[in-house]
C-alpha cells in the first residue's frame, strides 16, 4: 500500500528519528523532566507522605521509589537518545513489531489523554477557587486551550516554558519551606505525623506508581538528548531533585501546617500568589501528558492505516476532547480505568529494555540506519511472544496487589519475554539475536 501523507511538516519528528540539528541542550530537557515532577501532583504526594509518616519514613519510601524510577527511565531513555525515537516508535524495533506498536500507541494515547483531562480539571478548579471571576467551565477551557497551544508548538517551546516556570515554582515552594522553618506560628516535629499512619509499603507504591507511566514515556523527550551520558544525568538530577527534593519539602510543609490539602498548605505559607503559581504548575505535567498522547496517536494511526497525520492536528483533537471531558465531569469515571492502565503500560517497558539491551535482535539494523539518519528498511508485523509477555505481565500486576503492581508487571513482562524468546530460539536452533518473525518493508 502506498504511503499516504496528510502533513506538510513534522515539527517534532513524530514518525522519524530526531536529527542532529533537532537535538536540544541537556539543561532544557532537564527542565522538562523536573517540570514533570515539580507540580501539584508531586507536592500532593509528598504532603500525603508527611501527613501519615515521620520524616525519615517518608525519606526512605521516596528513596526506594525514586531509585526504581531512575533505573526504568535511564534504560529506556538511553535507547531513545541513541536512536532518536519516541517510546511508541521505538517499540516497533524493540519487541512489539508494527502491529504491537499500534496497540501500544493507542494505549499511551488513551492513558495520557485521560490524565490530561484529569489534570486540566484540577488546574481549572484551582484557578476558579483562587481567582474566581469566571465560572469553572470557563477556566477549564482557558487552561485546556493554553496547554494544547503550548504542546502544538513543539518540544522547543515546551522546554522554553519549563526553563522559566520550573524555577519560579521551585522558588515559591522554597519560600514556603523557609517560612515554616522560621518558626512563628508553625511547629515542626519530624518524629511524628499529624494524620493517620501510612504503611511503608503503601508509601513506596505511591511514589513509584505515581510516576511509572511518566518514566515509561521518558523517551518521548529523552530522544532530544545526544547520548546515554546526558540521559543518565538528566534522569538522575531530574528524579532526585524533582521526586526526592519536592517530596521531602512537602513532608515538612504537611508536618508544620497539619494538613495534606495543597491549597490550604500553600495559602498558610506563601499566600494567594504562591497558590496561583503552584496550581498553575500543573501545566508542566499536563503538557507532557498531551505531548505523549499526540505521539502515541500518530504512531498508532500510521501503523494501522499507513497514514502520516500532522502531529499538531492530533494534539488539537486530543486537547479538545480532554478539555471537553474536564467540563463534562467525565474524568472522575476514568480513574479506575487509568489505574488499570498503570499496570498495562509497564510490561512494554520491560520488553523494550530486554529486547534492546539483552537480546539485541534489531540493534544492527538500528545502528546501520542511524548512521544514514533513516529508519530500518524492514520491521516485524507482529511479535506474538511480546504480546503474550505483555498480557502475562499485565495480569500479574493487576491480580497480585501485594507490593508495587506497576513494577511487578514490568519485571514479569521482561522475564517472561526473555525466557520465551530464548526458548523459541533454541527450538529453531538460531541465536536469539537472529530470532525474527515475519517482516514487512512498510515501516511507515
Amino acid at each position: 500500500m502506498a504511503d499516504k501523507t496528510v502533513e506538510v511538516k513534522d515539527n517534532d519528528y513524530s514518525l522519524t528519528r530526531v536529527p542532529a540539528e533537532g537535538k536540544q541542550p541537556m539543561w532544557k530537557i532537564l527542565m522538562v523532566r523536573i517540570g514533570a515532577l515539580c507540580c501539584v501532583s508531586q507536592l500532593a504526594l509528598g504532603a500525603s507522605l508527611g501527613f501519615g509518616m515521620t520524616f525519615w519514613g517518608a525519606f526512605w519510601a521516596t528513596m526506594l521509589g525514586s531509585v526504581i524510577l531512575q533505573v526504568v527511565s535511564w534504560a529506556m531513555g538511553t535507547a531513545a537518545a541513541r536512536e532518536g525515537l519516541s517510546t511508541s516508535l521505538l517499540t516497533r524495533w524493540c519487541g512489539l513489531g508494527k502491529g504491537g506498536s499500534a496497540i501500544f500507541g493507542l494505549v499511551v494515547a488513551i492513558c495520557m489523554l485521560g490524565w490530561f483531562g484529569y489534570q486540566n480539571a484540577v488546574f481549572g478548579q484551582g484557578m476558579y477557587e483562587v481567582i474566581g471571576i469566571l465560572p469553572l467551565w470557563a477556566w477549564m477551557i482557558i487552561t485546556g486551550v493554553a496547554v494544547t497551544a503550548l504542546v502544538a508548538a513543539g518540544m522547543k517551546w515546551i522546554s522554553n516554558f519549563a526553563s522559566i516556570f520550573v524555577p519560579l515554582f521551585i522558588v515559591v515552594v522554597l519560600v514556603s519551606f523557609f517560612i515554616v522553618l522560621g518558626g512563628g506560628e508553625f511547629t515542626i516535629d519530624l518524629g511524628t505525623h499529624p494524620g493517620p499512619e501510612l504503611a511503608f509499603g503503601t508509601a513506596v507504591t505511591m511514589v513509584a506508581g505515581g510516576f511509572i507511566a511518566g518514566a515509561i514515556c521518558t523517551p518521548d523527550y529523552g530522544r532530544f538528548l545526544r547520548n546515554g551520558k546526558e540521559m543518565f544525568w538528566m534522569t538522575l538530577i531530574g528524579t532526585f531533585l524533582g521526586e526526592l527534593g519536592m517530596n521531602l519539602i512537602a513532608v515538612v510543609l504537611a508536618n508544620a501546617t497539619g494538613t495534606e490539602n495543597i491549597v490550604a498548605m500553600m495559602m498558610a505559607t506563601s499566600g494567594v500568589i504562591g497558590v496561583c503559581i503552584v496550581v498553575a504548575s500543573t501545566v508542566k505535567l499536563n503538557d507532557m501528558n498531551l505531548y505523549s498522547a499526540g505521539l502515541g496517536a500518530a504512531t498508532a494511526i500510521n501503523a494501522l492505516f499507513n497514514i502520516k497525520i500532522n502531529r499538531n492536528i492530533l494534539v488539537w483533537v486530543a486537547g479538545i476532547i480532554g478539555t471537553a471531558a474536564s467540563i463534562a465531569g467525565m474524568i472522575d469515571y476514568l480513574i479506575p480505568f487509568l489505574s488499570f492502565l498503570g499496570v498495562l503500560l509497564p510490561p512494554v517497558a520491560g520488553i523494550l529494555v530486554s529486547d534492546y539491551f539483552i537480546l539485541k535482535r534489531n540493534r544492527k539494523a538500528l545502528e546501520e540506519s542511524r548512521e544514514a539518519g533513516e529508519l530500518p528498511k524492514t520491521v516485524e508485523n507482529w511479535n506474538p511472544v511480546a504480546l503474550v509477555s505483555w498480557v502475562i505481565g499485565t495480569c500479574v500486576g493487576y491480580f497480585i496487589t501485594v507490593g508495587i503492581p506497576g513494577l511487578q508487571s514490568l519485571l514479569t513482562g521482561a522475564i517472561v519475554y526473555i525466557a520465551l524468546m530464548y526458548a523459541m530460539a533454541a527450538v529453531k536452533k538460531v541465536p536469539v539475536a537472529e530470532m525474527k518473525f515475519k517482516e514487512t518493508d512498510q515501516v511507515l
